[in-house]
């Protein structure tokens, strides 16, 4: 188990971390600890760079609080009618701490009787960027991998007008019947 100061997060996650920021201003309170924290230390990544094993927005996380037995919920954005029970929105203190966090990483919140919490997160169980990358490879589409140290990797495409032509002179082909009459303008 590792406690550091620092999480990871999609650009997505983060701007709507700073949503939340410009929307709720700084109070003092413990959420906007937080949410000050998590800004402050993240690292964002593209949603293909993402580590399958960190937690993101509607992700299903295995996690523990204190020593406590592992509970599975799924961080959502806000609260939805109909999953109670199934969610841990990021409007929530302990929804918050764990967005960011990899398998492994604990953070310690305050609670609202004045002590402090630990949530460790025990293992992501679904992570939709993760899927995603899944569902493509599946499909034989070639998925934007996490980027390497020595650069983007490139592909190279070949010159359209190239490919134009070559349809264009197939599709000429096929409607040339012979006949050569230059029309009216020749006469």
């Amino acid at each position: 188990m590792s406690t550091i100061d620092s999480c990871q997060l999609t650009t997505k996650d983060y701007t709507i971390l700073e949503v939340m920021q410009e929307r709720r201003p700084a109070r003092g309170d413990a959420f906007s600890a937080i949410l000050q924290r998590k800004i402050s230390s993240a690292v964002v990544v593209f949603r293909e760079d993402i580590p399958a094993t960190v937690v993101t927005l509607s992700t299903r996380v295995a996690y523990r609080v204190n020593d406590g037995p592992a509970e599975t919920r799924i961080v959502a954005h806000d609260e939805m009618r109909g999953l109670v029970g199934m969610l841990l929105p990021i409007t929530n203190p302990r929804g918050l701490a764990l967005l960011g966090l990899a398998e492994g990483q604990s953070i310690s919140i305050p609670t609202t009787d004045g002590g402090l919490e630990t949530l460790t997160v025990h293992e992501v169980v679904y992570q939709p960027e993760a899927a995603r990358r899944e569902r493509l490879k599946l499909a034989g589409v070639a998925a934007p991998g996490p980027s390497r140290p020595d650069g983007p990797v490139l592909r190279v495409v070949h010159r359209s007008d190239e490919a134009q032509d070559k349809a264009a002179k197939q599709v000429m082909a096929a409607f040339d019947t012979g006949f050569d009459d230059p029309g009216p303008s020749a006469a």
